[in-house]
């Protein structure tokens, strides 16, 4: 939960909304020619529209991935209690003896790099928008499909390089 599922599903579901939400805010600039308005004006694009939703989201996701930590062990607590009759002060005694710390900041360090991951893509496929509308939505889809491809990929890439160093 900690190392894993909490920081790939957070960044999916991430992915789903903030980057689609990039790409269309950035894309139908692009097509209403705003992009092009702002640089006119020399104001630089990239540093107007990219950096501030790269710096908010990679501050987000890590404390999403710790509110989708904390919930999901409060929901093995439920569980444990439910269904092993293992009542709340014993799962949490257990938890502290087999969970150490460096699982969870593994998982937390994680989030970053998803974040970046679905940033920049969102806001390319947002740049790259052409034609009207129907453009839009196709630059939209095809962000929240890369994105989450790409996160993907770069999870199993931790997981190699975890397994590498024996993390």
């Amino acid at each position: 939960m900690l190392r894993e599922f909490a920081p790939l599903i957070t960044a999916i579901i991430v992915a789903g909304r903030s980057g689609s939400s990039y790409a269309a805010q950035i894309g139908t600039m692009a097509v209403t020619e705003e992009i092009d308005a702002m640089r006119t004006l020399g104001i630089d694009p990239q540093e107007m529209l990219v950096l501030p939703k790269f710096i908010a989201l990679v501050i987000a996701l890590p404390l999403l991935t710790v509110f989708a930590d904390v919930l999901g062990v409060m929901g093995g607590m439920v569980m444990a209690s439910q269904q092993l009759d293992v009542s709340f002060t014993d799962f949490l005694d257990r938890f502290v003896k087999a969970v150490v710390t460096s699982t969870a900041l593994t998982g937390i360090g994680k989030a970053p790099v998803f974040a970046a991951i679905i940033a920049v893509v969102g806001c390319y496929q947002g740049f790259h928008t052409k034609g009207g509308a129907d453009s839009v939505g196709r630059q939209t889809t095809r962000s929240v499909v890369q994105s989450i491809f790409l996160v993907i990929v770069a999870d199993a890439l931790f997981s190699i390089v975890f397994s590498a160093l024996d993390l």
